[in-house]
């Protein structure tokens, strides 16, 4: 399971993050602005998905472009499809289907968990809270909803894969 779906996040400047996402056919990448609280978007909408709403939304700013995620889940499994719009601030309340399709994927649900997991976990070892919010500048790093989410994942799904504890 591990790898055939990947996910990550990087500070690579000042404001900006790389993300990337993978399954065993296809790979998808944007550099993301900190105009939105993107990381913080992600962890939220993922742990989402263990309620009683089925479908997430996570748009990105790209500056000017935006790349919106929906997150359908449907059983233990979650239908994963990312829009690119050409300027954020023209398609705030465009229709999904109006942007250009980039990526699409359907996984189980415990492999996206743990992978959105895995990801914001490491950029917290690699930087720390204070660091990440120097480089993200806008927003302090998503420790609450870290957790939220490592507790869904751990109540709710079988994952067999390791899992850290507690935040450092």
């Amino acid at each position: 399971m591990k790898g055939d779906f990947q996910f990550s996040w990087e500070l690579t400047g000042s404001g900006w993050a790389t993300c990337s996402i993978s399954d065993v056919s296809s790979k998808h990448k944007h550099f993301v602005s900190y105009c939105t609280d993107a990381l913080a978007d992600v962890v939220h909408g993922v742990a989402g998905l263990y309620g009683p709403t089925r479908t997430q939304r996570i748009s990105f700013d790209l500056e000017p472009g935006e790349v919106r995620w929906v997150l359908r889940g449907h059983g233990s499994n979650v239908d994963i499809t990312i829009y690119r719009f050409p300027d954020m601030s023209a398609s705030f309340d465009a229709p999904d289907e109006e942007g250009a399709l980039c990526w699409s994927s359907t996984q189980p649900r415990s492999a996206l968990g743990h992978a959105a997991l895995e990801a914001a976990q490491v950029l917290l070892r690699r930087h720390g809270e204070k660091e990440y919010q120097a480089k993200w500048v806008r927003y302090p790093f998503p420790a609450a909803a870290l957790q939220d989410l490592r507790r869904l994942h751990l109540r709710d799904d079988d994952c067999q894969l390791e899992h850290e504890l507690a935040l450092p």
